[in-house]
C-alpha cells in the first residue's frame, strides 16, 4: 500500500474589531451566551475553529482560525446561509463599524504583530 499524506491546510489566524453599541451590550452578550446551533454549524462548514470574540467596554475583538483552502468563497457560502443571515440581522443592529474602516467593512479586519506558537 502507498504512503498516504493528507494534506492539512495552513491554520489562517484572523483578528477583527467593531464597536458594540452601549445600548446594546446586555443583549449582545446574551446572544452569544447560547448561540444558534445552525449558526456554529455554518462556522464549521466554512472551515472555522478556535473562534473567539472578547469584550472590553464598548469594543468587541474576533479571533479566528481559518482551516480552509478558499477563504473568499468560504465566508460567501457563510453568508449565504439562511441562519447566518437571520443571526446577523438580529446581531448586527448592536455593533457599531469603527471609524477607520473601509465602506465595505463591518468587522475591520486587524495585522497579526506577534505570534507565539
Amino acid at each position: 500500500m502507498a504512503n498516504q499524506t493528507e494534506i492539512t491546510p495552513a491554520v489562517q489566524r484572523i483578528g477583527a474589531v467593531i464597536a458594540l453599541a452601549e445600548e446594546g451590550a446586555e443583549e449582545y452578550v446574551q446572544l452569544h451566551a447560547a448561540v444558534w446551533p445552525e449558526v456554529l454549524d455554518a462556522l464549521r462548514k466554512a472551515n472555522v475553529t478556535n473562534y473567539s470574540i472578547f469584550r472590553r467596554d464598548s469594543l468587541l475583538f474576533s479571533y479566528m482560525e481559518y482551516r480552509g483552502s478558499d477563504l473568499v468563497a468560504d465566508m460567501a457560502g457563510m453568508a449565504s446561509d439562511p441562519a447566518t443571515k437571520r443571526w446577523w440581522e438580529v446581531v448586527m443592529p448592536l455593533q457599531r463599524t469603527m471609524r477607520s474602516s473601509a465602506d465595505e467593512e463591518w468587522w475591520a479586519p486587524m495585522e497579526e504583530v506577534f505570534h507565539l506558537e
